[in-house]
């Protein structure tokens, strides 16, 4: 399964992303956590301790250039467009209880077009995870999905976009269903995130009716602690796992019918 998370900055999409990856690991899949997010959090929402040192891909120079055959930071000029990147996920990732956890880091330079050798082993390397790995895939994305193609979207099974009751995240999240279908991502799903009331749950379900709903996350301030100190919800708090798990199997379910 390839599922890609997103949704507008504050929402929660990490910690729904990390704790995905918790469920899938104890439920004995090989996971591989992708932190497609330029804001890195994703290793605190799984539980590795924040004194870890995580190298972000774009960041490693060496490996850039002995992939690409160019320096980084350069633009234009020659370098391999399909570099090797099967070996990446093992070699270069950080283990926790049966997640790999691979951190993208962003490109600084000539925007989310640039032409430039970090921007080619980046795009290789989530293409290979899509396509070629036989693990469970989650990514954390950031709202504009610039890190998936038309190439690789076909092999993305579900997108699951997180709000939080308010009007700019349900507004982000329209606007991130609209990039998905343009890029041919079909299988698009709803999570709601810190519900207080029933009342904000319907309220928000009733404006985006046109995206398939999953489940919610209940506002908890065990989560917000969790977060807060670093350490992952899904150590925190059992009614939040059980939330987590409710979305996941309501996930598969949707997955075998029309979404």
């Amino acid at each position: 399964m390839k599922i890609a998370i997103a949704g507008k900055g504050g929402v929660g999409k990490t910690t729904i992303a990390g704790s995905l990856a918790r469920y899938y690991a104890d439920k004995g899949y090989r996971v591989i956590a992708v932190d497609a997010d330029p804001d890195a959090n994703l290793a605190s929402a799984i539980g590795i301790p924040s004194e870890t040192e995580i190298v972000p891909i774009s960041k490693m120079k060496d490996l850039i250039k002995e992939r690409t055959g160019a320096e980084p930071g350069t633009i234009g000029g020659f370098f391999k467009l399909n570099p090797k990147v099967d070996d990446i996920p093992d070699r270069f990732s950080v283990q926790k209880d049966g997640i790999r956890l691979l951190v993208m880091g962003s490109v600084e330079h000539g925007g989310s077009g640039c032409v430039c050798p970090e921007s080619a082993l980046l795009r290789a390397l989530i293409s290979h995870l899509l396509l070629e790995s036989d693990e469970v895939v989650i990514m954390d994305m950031e709202a504009g999905l610039e890190h998936l193609g038309r190439g690789t979207a076909d092999s993305v099974n579900a997108l699951i976009v997180v709000v939080e009751p308010g009007l700019k995240s349900i507004q982000t999240a329209k606007t991130i269903k609209k990039l998905a279908r343009e890029i041919g991502i079909e299988k698009i799903f709803l999570v709601i995130n810190k519900v207080k009331t029933e009342e904000e749950l319907d309220q928000v379900k009733e404006k985006l009716i046109e995206i398939s709903y999953l489940g919610k996350v209940s506002y908890s301030d065990k989560v917000l602690k969790s977060d807060i100190e670093g350490f992952s919800p899904y150590d925190a708090n059992s009614d939040f796992v059980l939330e987590i798990e409710r979305i996941a199997r309501e996930l598969e379910t949707q997955l075998v019918e029309p979404a």
